[in-house]
């Protein structure tokens, strides 16, 4: 990516997907501002940087916080050119499992974290006339599987939000790339369990057991800014299984009731086995 000089804020930043994209901009030769709820995470990513990068705490469900560390982007650098709307929380197993305190927060953080940051960049790079806004969705938000189904409601809505402001924003000189990768070797696979539920088993069983690399996918990303692309699908195998949904959502979704009958079955199994048994 073109990136040198260019201003950016991560959020989501500590760990992931986040700080994988911190390194990439910063190698790039961007200026870019880590964001994280972990404060102490943020500073983490942005040491391992160069004199461009600086850390922030911000809670991305705060939306005067996140309107104020844009607007200081703005009136420190003259400019916001890349906004990431990165980002987020997974809760994981049978959707009656789920509280309402735990539907509202998957919504706040995945949802209404990246309404926040649109709301607080978007006016910004209507008024300099260029931008780019990527939010980071899911493969969850281009197809459909039982036991994350909060996850699978944000995530469509993160992908439908993107296309289409994309729909609008092309006309003024503004990107919009909804980041919609499988599984990914981050921390978010080993988070949100509910029941007998195991993330990283869920997770990577669809797409042969090997997460996909987060630096690799943040290479991927800046590379689909430059070609202005809507969506980006990663790995390989995710986007052969986008187009399968596609052509045949019924099919789909009577693979998906089988892939979720074969969790259950494998979930009962370790409950009744322990929390030591792996399989």
């Amino acid at each position: 990516m073109s990136a040198a000089g260019k201003r950016a804020i991560v959020t989501g930043a500590g760990s992931g997907i986040g700080a994988a994209l911190c390194r990439a901009l910063d190698l790039a030769g961007a200026h870019v501002v880590c964001t994280d709820i972990e404060g102490t995470a943020a500073e983490a990513t942005a040491a391992m940087l160069g004199p461009r990068a600086r850390a922030e705490c911000l809670d991305v469900t705060d939306a005067k916080a996140v309107q104020a560390a844009v607007d200081h982007v703005v009136a420190r650098e003259g400019r916001l050119d890349l906004m990431f709307n990165n980002a987020g929380i997974v809760w994981g197993g049978d959707t009656e499992l789920l509280t309402l305190d735990q539907w509202n927060a998957i919504i706040d953080v995945n949802l209404r974290g990246v309404v926040h940051g649109v709301v607080a960049a978007y006016p910004h790079m209507l008024r300099q006339g260029h931008g780019h806004i990527v939010n980071t969705a899911s493969m969850a938000g281009l197809t459909a599987a039982g036991q994350v189904t909060s996850y699978v409601a944000t995530k469509h809505a993160v992908v439908g939000l993107s296309l289409a402001l994309r729909s609008e924003a092309a006309a003024h000189g503004i990107g919009v790339l909804a980041l919609c990768p499988a599984a990914v070797e981050t921390p978010i696979l080993d988070k949100g369990a509910l029941g007998g539920f195991v993330g990283r088993d869920y997770f990577l069983r669809s797409q042969g057991g090997k997460p996909y690399d987060a630096d690799r996918l943040a290479r991927d990303t800046l590379r689909a800014i430059d070609h202005n692309k809507a969506i980006l699908v990663k790995p390989t195998v995710a986007h052969a299984q986008w187009l399968f949904a596609r052509a045949a959502p019924v099919l789909m979704n009577r693979l998906s009731m089988r892939f979720v009958a074969g969790q259950r079955s494998r979930q009962r199994s370790r409950l009744r086995s322990g929390p030591g048994d792996a399989r």
